[in-house]
């Protein structure tokens, strides 16, 4: 895998030390507040997963499924977001978390979703913000790092379910770069 990566963008290091950050961060805000952290399948779960173990709050944690991409297709398809009933949001503080905000469809449309259950107060946490995709008026409020429009993958990142294991972020070669059309994140 690693020889398919062109460069890499950020070490284990370096997205160690950015996730320390915005946990303490995000401790600070909600310290004397309720928390619920909603991580969107499946690309967030390493991020996310960093990120609570550095909160040291009680907070409750949840997950919603949210894809486009169906296979090894490179264009998206109808955005679905499937938020699990079991999930009390009605009058808690959310904090939404992805691994990119892309064009920011996902996002938004998780927002909206989360804000339809009721919520109180919805924020979002994304590790990597591509704005130069950006096709929704959506912006993050905590943001690991922002990069030029490239195909990323690492640390949950993927390329057709693939990478996503891997310890840094990098830019995906062009021999193994998908045919491109619009990104639905």
């Amino acid at each position: 895998m690693d020889r398919d990566v062109a460069r890499i963008l950020f070490d284990a290091e370096a997205i160690g030390a950015r996730v320390h950050a915005l946990a303490g961060r995000i401790t600070e805000i909600y310290r004397d507040r309720d928390l619920t952290l909603v991580a969107i399948l499946k690309g967030s779960i390493v991020f996310a997963a960093d990120l609570i173990r550095l909160i040291p709050l009680r907070l409750r944690l949840g997950f919603v499924a949210a894809s486009s991409y169906r296979g090894a297709r490179t264009t998206p398809g109808p955005l679905r977001i499937e938020l699990p009933d079991d999930e009390p949001l009605e009058g808690r503080n959310v904090l939404v978390v992805d691994e990119i905000l892309d064009t920011g469809r996902t996002l938004a449309a998780v927002v909206d979703a989360v804000r339809a259950r009721g919520a109180r107060d919805v924020a979002t946490c994304v590790l990597v913000d591509k704005r130069a995709r950006r096709a929704v008026a959506i912006e993050a409020d905590h943001v690991g790092f922002e990069i030029d429009d490239a195909f990323v993958v690492g640390y949950g990142l993927d390329h057709d379910g693939q990478y996503r294991n891997l310890p840094y972020i990098g830019v995906l070669g062009a021999e193994s770069l998908p045919a491109r059309g619009p990104d639905p994140a």
